[in-house]
């Protein structure tokens, strides 16, 4: 783990692999390794993967006050570049889709390509604003119960229903116990008020937007909308859960690793 220093923050990040530079941006509640974990040994044999961990997040130190993605893309850059693997392409999930998409609008130099997988342009969407609301509320009220709802939401029935009652259990212990929740709860305020609509238009590097058919999370519609304001943009659907880097690491790279390496040729 190295860490670089930006405004006061001690940001963490993972490197591994060698050849072309590639960023992996985790989701809300996620970090790093719990988001990246079971795709990062595969590109790594011809990637060098750098992993931030952004502020509520791993092991990333700040000041515990209000986030914004601003503050999130300038962490993810800084540890880019003290990485030394500019310029890259860039993989965001999930809230790591916004400020992805932060980071090639305002660093076009620095960027080859970008990949957003079950991201969102707008929290101001009702649905979206109840769900973060509610998560938010739950990590005051009822932490095993936000637990258990992200595992309800997060995965696809059918992968749900592929487990058993047992490692259902030690699933939600896990992340009861092993959740950053102050931090989650940073990052869901932010959740509430991100808004990147005007830097996506603004991209102008190649860009492939993934939707998860049975995304309960942020449903692909977000998705889809993306791929329609970002100039340029492909889209293509995986038939997973919102956690696709969980639920279906070997079909996410199927559709990431042919982009990227057309992009790098």
């Amino acid at each position: 783990m190295s860490v670089a220093e930006i405004d006061g923050a001690k940001v963490a990040y993972r490197v591994e692999g060698k050849g072309p530079g590639l960023v992996l941006v985790h989701g809300t509640g996620g970090n790093g390794e719990t988001n990246w974990a079971q795709v990062v040994d595969r590109l790594a044999e011809c990637w060098t993967v750098v992993r931030p961990d952004y502020a509520g997040s791993g092991e990333t130190i700040d000041d515990g006050g209000p986030l914004t993605v601003d503050a999130l893309s300038a962490q993810v850059v800084a540890a880019v570049e003290a990485a030394g693997v500019v310029p890259f392409d860039l993989v965001g999930f999930s809230l790591g889709a916004a400020v992805a998409i932060k980071i090639a609008a305002d660093h076009p130099d620095k960027v080859r390509s970008v990949v957003l997988l079950a991201g969102f342009a707008s929290g101001d969407d009702p649905r979206l604003q109840f769900q973060f609301r509610l998560w938010r509320d739950l990590i005051d009220r009822d932490r095993e119960a936000l637990a258990r709802i992200v595992l309800l939401t997060g995965f696809s029935p059918a992968f749900l229903s592929g487990l058993s009652d047992d490692a259902i259990e030690t699933a939600v212990q896990d992340i009861e116990a092993g959740n950053n929740w102050p931090g989650m709860a940073r990052q869901i305020d932010l959740d509430l008020v991100a808004d990147v609509r005007v830097e996506a238009e603004r991209i102008r590097r190649p860009t492939l937007v993934i939707g998860c058919t049975h995304d309960h999370m942020v449903p692909s519609a977000h998705a889809k909308a993306l791929a329609q304001i970002i100039p340029g943009a492909t889209y293509a659907e995986i038939d997973s859960g919102h956690l696709a880097p969980l639920e279906k690491p070997d079909d996410l790279l199927d559709l990431i690793e042919p982009f990227l390496q057309k992009v790098v040729a």
